[in-house]
């Protein structure tokens, strides 16, 4: 069944539209591009060259897909947005192709990009990850599945976010934010896990329990979980753990102290 496509959409012969895709007025697909089936491309937007959509993703009016890298040094040579399936992009926000050379920008599936929020070149999301209004990444940015930015939140090229965070609104972020984590405030600090998001996600129980074990352990400046038991979440926190930082870890907020009845 062929998709709706207005008169006025214009569509590169290079590039490989699935017959069922809706395109509205004055959408423009430029060569190189791949749209999977069931998605829908809603009126002014753009989806640029060397970008590939999966099915079923949604993209807002004016928005723009697969824009060149915001960067001096490109000069315009091949390297690519990747995006999965199930994502919807909202009116104006816009998401670059990598600047590295043979390099990709990468988005999971199930994703929620708020009106003008931005994803710059070589960035790595995962799945589930929703973006409010305003939020950008810069450069280079590593995000787990399941995060949560708030409005207006950001972050400085090269960091990592791990799995299930939700970062505050405003919230400027010039280091790696520590997985399953609430982080809010300026300057940047993790508060406390967040226990809605792990909750929302299955984490219960005993695994629950060991995400705030390690918590308590990092926030005192404690690397070492071999104590902790041997879940899916810690895990995952000690190979994150172990990876590469280039600038380091944001900071803990202290505890807030106890008060007697």
């Amino acid at each position: 069944m062929s998709g709706l496509r207005h008169p006025t959409a214009i569509v590169s012969a290079d590039a490989d539209v699935h017959d069922s895709v809706e395109l509205g007025p004055g959408v423009v697909i430029e060569g190189d591009v791949t749209i999977g089936a069931g998605s829908v491309i809603k009126a002014y937007s753009m989806v640029q060259r060397w970008t590939r959509l999966g099915e079923r993703n949604q993209v807002g009016p004016h928005a723009v897909l697969g824009g060149a890298p915001q960067h001096t040094a490109y000069e315009g040579y091949e390297t690519w947005l990747n995006v999965g399936d199930d994502n919807d992009f909202r009116e104006f926000v816009t998401v670059s192709r990598a600047y590295e050379r043979g390099g990709e920008t990468r988005i999971g599936s199930n994703c929620l990009f708020m009106g003008l929020s931005h994803v710059a070149h070589d960035c790595v999301l995962g799945d589930d990850i929703s973006m409010a209004n305003y939020s950008v990444l810069a450069g280079h940015i590593e995000v787990g599945s399941g995060c949560v930015f708030s409005g207006y939140a950001g972050g400085h090229q090269f960091i990592r976010i791990g799995k299930l965070c939700m970062l505050g609104p405003h919230t400027v972020l010039r280091k790696d934010v520590v997985p399953f984590t609430l982080v809010a405030e300026h300057p940047a600090r993790h508060y406390r896990i967040n226990s809605v998001g792990l909750r929302r996600n299955g984490v219960t129980g005993e695994r629950f329990s060991a995400v705030e074990r390690a918590f308590r352990l990092l926030r005192s400046g404690d690397r070492d979980l071999t104590d902790l038991p041997d879940t899916e979440e810690i895990r995952y926190l000690k190979e994150w753990l172990a990876a590469d930082s280039r600038f380091g870890i944001l900071p803990f907020a202290k505890p807030a102290p106890r008060t007697r009845p």
